[in-house]
């Protein structure tokens, strides 16, 4: 069969496709969004890439994403011919059999590898039918660090062929303040340049990409195959307490810890510089390079020492002495004759370098160990495990050690335990031109301690992350979640004691309040804590062993599952279409050549039968993705079906096009709660006409009835029912936040709303419909047609081409404007929703859970202990900027809402 090869690229927090190119006339990559919403300091980014099969014949089309190694995955899903195929996390240990009977029938392992320094692949493939569509969905998960006083969202964009659709979307929501926001990277020069729009208002930020065609092929890294270049958005928050702020939700907080106006502490510091064989040529020219600028960034009154070795020990000095000039000059000098020879003895070195720290205390400094190196012990002691208990006794807790790998020959994983025992981090040093840099860079993180023996002290808190640190630098930042015991909101209370110079200090605000970031779901804040305690119970499994290491692994792995994260400890399994090889997803170590080592591969279990979209049914096959070693894992969650019937030029066979006329031409509307939502869970509203039904073409027929959609929160089929005529809904309504949103339904020609209302504050009005924006505030009137920013107190408003954004205090709804055979209509999303769980409207609805309990000979669901009679019916699904055909089950609004219809109803807009 003919191949066709479809790859998505991922970097830092965003993705973008990445593959070599195809011919036009085979596919065409119609659409790809990626959406990201960053929520103090947690980022939730989705990736949506639509393809057409365009050929005459079926076509294997492979999705490659490139995920970050700090991310969890949260969602995976691909949308088939009217089919879902969906992820489920499990334990490692029961996919074992799927392992062992796919590897006995010759299946092919390890297409995860490590790619570059902050990546690894993701693949997987399935082949499309001609002319059919293929929706490829990504969701995932990470907790931006903040490094030199400033976050960065990365994205490598790379399609390998221009898209009309492409757009990327990052909105930042800091409760603390955006102090500032810049958008940096070879994407946002010159010929892309004017595709990206950056808006900041105190509080939120939008920043938009959206290259045309002809911008795709015309900028410096772009051509006939598109982008291939970085787009880095750089930004911080306001520190306006030095205890930092704390938010919470649901009994759980999260607080964020980087005070300001302190005075550097002086520090000593030791240079421990591997000078073996190994590190000939350019990796000792460039370790020479970085060592002269470091030295020449020591301030006066820090002390440091400098030693190379090999099975030897090449002093500067024996001691440590004061960085003035002479002494720099000096240590200058030795570094440019440093020269490679000999093996590797890497204990005596290290501890040679805690001898040199332990005969110079000195009083109110801060002192640092720095081990570079590019091999593993070969000469001296080589047992590892010996080495790192030597070493950990001759630190004894009283300074860090950080290890920099140099390379890929080096033993990676031993260096991270080291240096995990000793409070520090170990940082891979890549072989590039700017590994110098890399050095350089990595220094100026811990070169200027603020605070040593930090200890985060959290009155009524339980379950904590990590709370004892043994240094603070300028720049970084300290993050520590848990829960609150009994969500005693009122008892719970932060303090920090650290040493900061030669004095103790205590950070505490008797006045500061804890602020609520409660959402309907209320899993945002819970679901840091997650990310961090899992992240923190895999670095102490490495370090420990026995029972010990078997009850972390355990806690470990049960979170893991509650939370579906995919970890070293489980794996996704995701069901495929019939005939469809299944892959091995192998997510590697740290510096792991991409190979089958450990990795998990599965079989094809006992087929079930499905509904095909076509009226008949498919076996479906099991696909499992496994993580291997990375700390920071990454998690999978529900994943529902939905057709893409929205792109205008592809072709159809027959059977699609009886579909598309029963289906695809229904005016529609989706009331999401949660898509692209900081928490992105699994539930919402959508709202179609049902199916089948007729559209007459004069405006004098019935009025239409629309379907909603209401999505499940388990993984299974979304409840839907009707409402006829020009009903006007309360779609959001929060009294304390004086915001009320109500939208008026069009019963006469195609689609969901026609006008939507907004009410915040007493004195703001705002309507929206298709053609303008009308804003009255007081006794002023102002209409906007254009794509203008609308800002009326805390309420902000941006019109683009097809959609409204709009925020109003923490709460933020896009609405999309959606065209249907020429008329337009209006579809609105709920992005991040009030910070409390006081709001109501249909786009409030919790999720709704069913279970199954009678199929003939008529279908019951049971909910809330009720049994509903229900039917299999279909509907067009708004939630993304094309029109999807979703299966659903039909049954009343009371029954679906467990509410009368009549309480979503408003008189007046």
């Amino acid at each position: 069969m003919e191949r066709a090869v479809v790859q998505i690229t991922l970097f830092g927090l965003l993705l973008a496709l990445t593959t070599t190119l195809p011919s036009k006339d085979n596919w065409d990559i119609y659409s790809f969004h990626i959406n990201s919403t960053v929520t103090s300091r947690y980022a939730t980014t989705v990736i949506t890439s639509r393809v057409a099969n365009r050929m005459d014949e079926s076509k294997e089309i492979e999705f490659h994403v490139r995920i970050p190694k700090n991310a969890f995955i949260s969602k995976f899903r691909m949308f088939i011919d009217g089919q879902v195929y969906d992820g489920v996390v499990k334990g490692k240990e029961k996919a074992l059999q799927q392992y062992t009977e796919a590897v006995s029938r010759g299946q092919s392992a390890g297409i995860v590898s490590s790619v570059g320094r902050t990546l690894e692949e993701f693949k997987t493939s399935v082949t499309v039918a001609a002319h059919k569509k293929i929706t490829f969905e990504l969701t995932y998960e990470e907790l931006l660090k903040r490094r030199l006083g400033k976050y960065e969202l990365q994205i490598h964009a790379r399609p390998m062929q221009p898209v009309k659709d492409f757009k990327v979307d990052v909105y930042i929501n800091e409760k603390a303040g955006i102090n500032f926001i810049e958008v940096k990277g070879g994407l946002s020069t010159k010929a892309l340049a004017n595709a990206i729009t950056k808006t900041h208002a105190d509080k939120q930020a939008w920043v938009y990409f959206y290259p045309t065609e002809d911008q795709q092929r015309t900028c410096d890294s772009c051509g006939e195959q598109g982008m291939n270049g970085d787009l880095v958005i750089v930004y911080d928050v306001n520190r306006n307490t030095s205890l930092g702020d704390i938010k919470r939700s649901s009994g759980y907080f999260v607080h964020h810890f980087a005070p300001y106006g302190l005075a550097r502490i002086p520090k000593n510091v030791v240079f421990v510089i591997d000078q073996s064989g190994s590190m000939y040529g350019r990796k000792m020219q460039q370790t020479r390079i970085a060592l002269i600028h470091i030295l020449s960034d020591l301030a006066e009154d820090d002390h440091f020492g400098l030693f190379t070795f090999d099975n030897n020990i090449y002093h500067w000095k024996r001691e440590l002495v004061q960085a003035n000039e002479e002494n720099l000059e000096s240590a200058k000098k030795f570094a440019r004759d440093i020269k490679d020879r000999g093996s590797t003895d890497i204990n005596r070195a290290v501890l040679e370098g805690a001898r040199m720290l332990n005969a110079h205390p000195r009083e109110g400094s801060a002192s640092i160990l720095i081990l570079l190196t590019d091999g593993d012990p070969t000469s001296g002691v080589t047992n590892l495990e010996q080495i790192q208990s030597n070493v950990r006794g001759a630190i004894a807790g009283k300074f860090p050690l950080y290890c920099l790998g140099f390379g890929f020959d080096v033993y990676f994983e031993f260096l991270e335990k080291m240096s995990l025992q000793n409070n520090g981090v170990a940082r891979r040093i890549y072989e590039d031109s700017d590994a110098d840099l890399q050095l350089k860079g990595f220094y100026e993180e811990v070169a200027t301690p603020l605070l040593t023996d930090v200890t985060m002290i959290y009155n009524g808190g339980t379950n904590l992350t990590q709370t004892n640190f043994s240094q603070y630098y300028n720049g970084s930042e300290i993050v520590v979640a848990g829960q609150i015991t009994d969500n005693d909101i009122e008892t719970f209370t932060a303090q920090v004691v650290a040493i900061s110079r030669n004095r103790k200090m205590t950070f505490s605000d008797t006045n500061a309040t804890v602020e609520s970031t409660e959402t309907a779901s209320g899993s945002h804040i819970q679901r840091v804590w997650a990310y961090l305690t899992v992240k923190q119970l895999l670095e102490k499994e490495l370090l420990l062993s026995g029972p010990e290491k078997e009850n972390v692994k355990k806690e470990a792995l049960e979170l893991s599952l509650k939370y579906s994260f995919v970890t070293p400890l489980t794996s996704m399994v995701v069901t495929k279409p019939p005939g469809e090889n299944t892959d091995v997803l192998h997510k590697p170590k740290e510096g792991e050549t991409p190979q089958a080592r450990d990795s998990l591969v599965l079989h094809s279990p006992p087929s079930r039968r499905v509904y095909s979209g076509h009226g008949g049914s498919t076996q479906l096959k099991t696909m499992v993705i496994n993580t291997r070693h990375d700390p920071l894992p990454g998690h999978i969650g529900h994943i529902s079906f939905l057709a893409d019937d929205d792109y205008g030029d592809a072709m159809v066979d027959e059977d699609s096009a009886v579909e598309d006329s029963m289906y695809g031409t229904l005016p529609t509307l989706v009331l999401d709660s949660a898509t692209h939502a900081e928490d992105y869970n699994d539930y919402g509203l959508s709202m179609s006409n049902p199916l089948p039904s007729i559209v007459p073409d004069s405006a004098t027929h019935a009025p239409l009835s629309h379907r909603f959609l209401l999505k499940t929160e388990n993984l299974s089929l979304p409840l839907c029912f009707d409402v006829t005529g020009d009903v006007r809904l309360k779609l959001l309504h929060h009294p304390n936040r004086e915001l009320s949103v109500n939208g008026e339904l069009d019963s006469v020609s195609f689609g969901g709303f026609k006008r939507i209302v907004i009410h915040f504050k007493t004195e703001l009005y705002v309507e929206v419909d298709t053609n303008e924006i009308t804003v009255r505030e007081g006794q002023t009137l102002t209409r906007h047609t254009g794509q203008d920013l609308i800002t009326a107190g805390s309420l902000t408003v941006i019109r683009r081409d097809k959609e409204v954004d709009v925020a109003a205090g923490d709460t933020r709804m896009v609405f999309l404007i959606h065209e249907k055979e020429g008329v337009k209509f209006l579809w609105p999303v709920l992005r991040q929703q009030p910070s409390d769980n006081n709001a109501t409207g249909i786009l409030a609805v919790k999720p709704a859970v069913y279970e199954e309990v009678q199929q003939t000979p008529s279908t019951k669901l049971k909910i809330e202990d009720q049994e509903v009679d229900v039917t299999r019916a279909n509907a067009v699904d708004y939630s993304i900027v094309s029109n999807l055909t979703l299966d659903c089950w039909l049954m009343s609004a009371e029954s679906a809402l467990q509410r009368r219809l009549e309480d979503f109803i408003v008189t007046q807009l």
